[in-house]
């Protein structure tokens, strides 16, 4: 066996790649994606400091929103870095732990996204559904309880994940096709069996982000059918005027996740370039646009950080 072969995968590296073909721009290209790293970072830093500062906003709808918030903070802060460090100063290599360190974040991040879209679809079935007991049922105890279910969840089906791609061997190509690291990505670098990593990996995908999808689907058919109940007209756009955000946060969140696993799946017929930049949709852009999004929509919060910037 050629010592290719034999090497460990503790003295391996992987090479990051920014936007193919685009390399000489790379440095202009780094301006929009810091410009949308900081309107992440801000906007979501914002929401949270205000609904912390203001006890009008201690509600339901806006803990779940302060939970989105946080995780859409994080995924900006595990994919950023490394995306900035290739475009600013052409810094591809990661180490193998690095990179395992990574995805495990942006993984179990993406999922508790999920999860925590899920929960605001049920907090909008059950505020216009039976809106006297709304926040008997949401308790704060209860919220919490939810929320450290969505994380133990989002936490325990990615933990294997890095350990089963530790086990393999690295002794193929290693340069990646995106400016971070995921496990698909990393799988196809490795040169032993990976059908354990795969098959957990389907797994994974299959009850966390596709059966929420579903649940979240089945929530907004409970709620047309609640609406369409009311009598008044007056009333029935109201209540799903009160659910515009939160489908615009799906919608954001799940879209993209779609259509990048549509081009990959068809990643033969489809341009490096296409991929690369549907990669970056998923990851940069619901950070980016779900504060913007519960700011335009919400009038009580928009309220309430246009006052705190007048102070």
């Amino acid at each position: 066996m050629s010592d290719v072969n034999d090497t460990k995968f503790s003295f391996a590296v992987f090479l990051l790649t920014g936007i193919p073909g685009q390399e000489d721009v790379h440095l202009w290209i780094s301006i929009p994606f810091f410009l949308m790293y900081v309107i992440s970072v801000l906007g979501n830093s914002v929401i949270l400091f205000i609904i912390k500062t203001d006890p009008s906003l201690h509600e339901p709808m806006y803990i779940f929103l302060s939970m989105l918030a946080v995780t859409d903070l994080g995924l900006s802060i595990s994919t950023m870095p490394t995306t900035l460090g290739i475009f600013l100063f052409n810094a591809r290599e990661i180490s193998l732990d690095a990179c395992f360190a990574q995805l495990f974040f942006i993984h179990s991040l993406s999922y508790i996204e999920s999860s925590v879209l899920l929960l605001m679809a049920l907090d909008r079935f059950i505020a216009i559904s039976n809106p006297l007991r709304y926040t008997s049922i949401l308790t704060l105890l209860r919220i919490a309880k939810m929320g450290l279910a969505c994380v133990l969840r989002g936490v325990a089906v990615v933990f294997p994940l890095p350990f089963l791609l530790k086990r393999s061997q690295y002794c193929q190509a290693n340069v990646l096709s995106r400016s971070y690291c995921l496990n698909q990505e990393v799988m196809k670098m490795a040169c032993s069996d990976i059908r354990v990593s795969s098959i957990y990996g389907f797994f994974v995908t299959v009850s966390t982000a596709m059966l929420d999808s579903l649940l979240i689907l089945l929530s907004y058919i409970m709620i047309l059918k609640t609406v369409l109940r009311i009598a008044s007209h007056a009333e029935c756009v109201r209540a799903l005027s009160t659910c515009v955000s939160h489908l615009c946060a799906v919608l954001l969140f799940y879209t993209p996740g779609i259509g990048l696993s549509i081009v990959q799946r068809f990643g033969n017929s489809s341009s490096p370039l296409l991929q690369s930049l549907m990669g970056y949709v998923y990851l940069l852009v619901p950070p980016m646009m779900n504060p913007i999004v519960y700011s335009l929509k919400s009038k009580h919060l928009r309220a309430r950080i246009i006052r705190a910037f007048k102070k």
